[in-house]
């Protein structure tokens, strides 16, 4: 696949020449972004007390569900934990992003890997960004992949039989991300009934919650039926544009509903973040000293620090309702 060269221009006090990612591989882009973004070198990022797996799921589309999921994935591998991204969208924005060329003929992809014809070794690819950080590539025949697995024995439990504790020891894994399609399928299901957590990315616009609700149901429906110990753990704020009052409501509404299990962190609207893909690059890779790729280096804290103090282990409401 071929890469677009990116012109990357920094949003930080300190002038960075224009060139400085000029026609370099993704991976020496990696280096010099996590020398950028931990001067010294990278600080390692605590592991968690057991392994993580964390679907990214939120049915209305456009709200950084894939950038979520990559540019978090990222932004811990940068910090020394090694990280899987399964891609379970048809369209393979996440693949893409992370510089996996997912339209190469007889690939095995996460369609192979729910039918039962590949097993996760066969599937796995390594990001050329960087050594910890892997992905399940998806491919378009995942689209149709919802119609096959209705007639297959244990549909809902495909993934989790695929990505069970003996094939992610294999790697080391500390976390293993699944971004959703933006529906309420078998695929979603799927990665609701493999994961313990939920990151649900909540965009801070206009009926920014519109939906959630429903979110919220689906996963108490397969946490009754499916899955007793998922629970929504983490809420990223995307999109987030201080220069307007609706921003600053509608972070203190997902904040009041949600409580602490908000981030900190918030994802500012920015451009960078939209071009990365374009690229094959996560915005880390991309333009690491933007206030982008800061803001989810700082939700990756967040995180890694949640899951060395044990967060994800038990489960706990999926509401998250404070009043």
């Amino acid at each position: 696949m071929t890469r677009k060269t990116p012109n990357v221009s920094r949003e930080t006090s300190e002038p960075v020449r224009a060139e400085t990612f000029v026609d370099t591989p993704i991976a020496a882009a990696a280096a010099r972004a996590s020398e950028i973004l931990t001067p010294g070198g990278t600080r390692p990022l605590p592991r968690p007390v057991h392994p993580r797996i964390i679907t990214v799921a939120n049915q209305k589309g456009g709200v950084g569900k894939t950038t979520t999921a990559v540019n978090l994935a990222a932004a811990l591998a940068i910090h020394g934990l090694r990280v899987l991204v399964i891609d379970l969208d048809p369209q393979g924005n996440a693949s893409t992003a992370l510089g996996i060329d997912h339209r190469q003929p007889d690939i095995s992809s996460v369609y192979e890997l729910l039918l039962g014809e590949a097993t996760l070794a066969e599937a796995i690819q390594q990001s050329p960004a960087n050594e910890n950080l892997y992905c399940v590539p998806a491919t378009l025949d995942l689209a149709g992949a919802e119609i096959e697995l209705v007639s297959l024995v244990a549909r809902e439990n495909r993934l989790k039989n695929a990505i069970n504790p003996e094939a992610l020891g294999a790697y080391g894994f500390d976390y293993v991300f699944i971004d959703c399609p933006p529906s309420l399928g078998l695929l979603t299901v799927n990665a609701m009934v493999a994961a313990r957590e939920v990151l649900i990315p909540i965009q801070c616009e206009y009926y920014a919650l519109e939906g959630v609700g429903q979110l919220l149901r689906n996963i108490e429906l397969v946490q009754s039926h499916l899955n007793r110990d998922l629970h929504v753990s983490t809420v990223l704020l995307t999109m987030y544009d201080g220069r307007t009052k609706l921003a600053d409501q509608v972070s203190e509404e997902v904040r009041r509903h949600f409580g602490d299990k908000v981030l900190r962190a918030v994802v500012p609207r920015s451009v960078k973040v939209s071009e990365a893909p374009g690229y094959g690059m996560t915005i880390l890779d991309y333009d690491p000293g933007s206030r982008g790729a800061m803001s989810y280096v700082d939700a990756a804290r967040e995180v890694a620090i949640a899951g060395a103090a044990g967060a994800g282990s038990v489960g706990g409401s999926t509401s998250g309702a404070q009043g």
